[in-house]
């Protein structure tokens, strides 16, 4: 469903991303992980269109340039951005309209309600700490009930209750047969969750293997292995 062949990134003379490749089938939650510097955040704007790149991204059958794929698509970022003069829930709305969907007023009092936005919602963008922001961006993502969502980070500035209700959701994505790719460099927070590990480190690739091929090993010790790196 998401397939990602031969990507490549270079800023000026550095290369970011090097001959990039792996896929992601629906109902996969895959992570994407590795050291900073690794490539992991260049990949993703590259998989969400945000940025140039040489090689392909096709979400389904689509070329992720198109507007075909980006229906498909949904994104939650490292640093969420929202509009200064729209609302919270405004925002879930403008998402729902902007994706060409109906606003289900039902639908968004469930979203508001599970993180904890329900007293937020006539707040303006620029009044929101980062974590209500990082709260408004899964919402808006979810609503349109993407095929294929991408987290980076998702669970920067979210307090434990929040962390709770993100890992639950996204089982629930998995469950409801969606693709979901999720980065992060918190690897005990997503010990849970994985079907899927794909290894960076320096712009490479170096592991893409399933929880069942690393015989159900705990993700950071097999993540320190690959990478050669300590946790000390």
């Amino acid at each position: 469903m998401l397939k990602v062949s031969s990507l490549s990134k270079v800023y000026k003379r550095t290369t970011a991303v090097d001959d990039v490749n792996f896929d992601v089938s629906k109902g996969e939650i895959a992570v994407l992980v590795g050291p900073n510097g690794a490539g992991k955040s260049t990949t993703i704007k590259s998989i969400v269109g945000l940025l140039r790149f040489n090689g392909e991204v096709t979400i389904g059958s689509y070329d992720n340039k198109s507007i075909e794929a980006k229906k498909l698509l949904s994104y939650v970022p490292e640093i969420p951005a929202l509009f200064p003069l729209l609302t919270v829930r405004e925002h879930v709305e403008y998402m729902s309209l902007a994706y060409g969907k109906s606003v289900n007023k039902e639908k968004i009092e469930t979203l508001l309600k599970r993180f904890d936005l329900v007293d937020k919602q006539d707040k303006l963008g620029d009044e929101l700490s980062k974590g209500m922001m990082q709260k408004v961006s899964i919402c808006s993502a979810v609503i349109v009930n993407p095929e294929v969502i991408v987290f980076d980070e998702p669970m920067m500035g979210l307090d434990p209750k929040a962390i709770k209700e993100i890992k639950k959701l996204i089982i629930e994505l998995k469950e409801a047969n969606k693709v979901v790719l999720l980065s992060t460099h918190m690897i005990e927070m997503i010990e849970d969750l994985w079907d899927r590990v794909i290894i960076m480190k320096e712009g490479k690739v170096i592991d893409n293997v399933t929880r069942l091929e690393t015989n159900h090993r705990a993700l950071e010790e097999f993540f320190f292995e690959i990478t050669g790196d300590t946790d000390e």
